[in-house]
């Protein structure tokens, strides 16, 4: 399916429930939806070889990317998600940009692969983060990110250069078999955690 038509399809006005069913898609073309508001989307099993550029997108309803394949730079720079985000699964082959991304729901990223790395610098999620038993490699950001719903981090597997410099941790915050490099990812290499710790 053309990338233009994708578009079309899911910039219309978002009402309570309205979800647009793309399960499984193929987008011919790089998807730019920079700047749109976008209804409910379910995005599961789809592929984008050619990326998305999703800069300042207001996902408004569901934003389901369950299982998706990034093929190309995947940008969510200074989006928002109204409501939950779901990438588990997903596979971003290139950049993974979500700096100054707000998740106002759930945002899930288990078992998630991010090769190249992933930016979630001074991003702000008010539910549940999780990304148990994604793996990124090569570099991830975290600074200045603020997690209000906890972050779930079980099994997680991150570069040895990971950044969690002036981070917050607002509730429960899970770390078991959490590891930065060959080393335990502890509670201090986060600047505030106000919630209790599971290591």
């Amino acid at each position: 399916m053309k990338a233009a038509d994708i578009r079309a399809l899911i910039s219309v006005p978002w009402q309570h429930g309205a979800c647009v069913d793309l399960s499984g898609v193929v987008c011919e073309g790089r998807l730019d939806l920079g700047g749109l508001d976008i209804t409910g989307i379910n995005f599961s099993g789809a592929s984008f070889p050619d990326g998305i550029d999703a800069t300042r997108a207001r996902f408004l309803g569901v934003s389901w990317f369950s299982g998706a394949d990034f093929g190309s730079a995947a940008g969510f720079t200074n989006a928002l998600f109204a409501n939950d985000a779901r990438f588990e699964k997903t596979v971003f082959a290139a950049e993974a940009l979500f700096s100054g991304a707000e998740f106002r729901g759930i945002a899930r990223f288990d078992q998630a692969g991010f090769p190249m790395g992933a930016d979630f610098q001074e991003i702000a999620c008010y539910g549940n983060f999780s990304l148990h038993g994604a793996r990124m490699d090569r570099k991830a950001s975290f600074r200045r990110a603020e997690w209000l719903g906890g972050l779930w981090c079980e099994a997680v597997r991150l570069p040895e250069s990971a950044d969690f410099s002036e981070t917050q941790v607002h509730g429960r915050l899970w770390l078991r078999r959490a590891f930065v490099g060959s080393a335990k990812l502890e509670s201090s290499s986060f600047a505030l955690s106000y919630g209790y710790a599971y290591s």
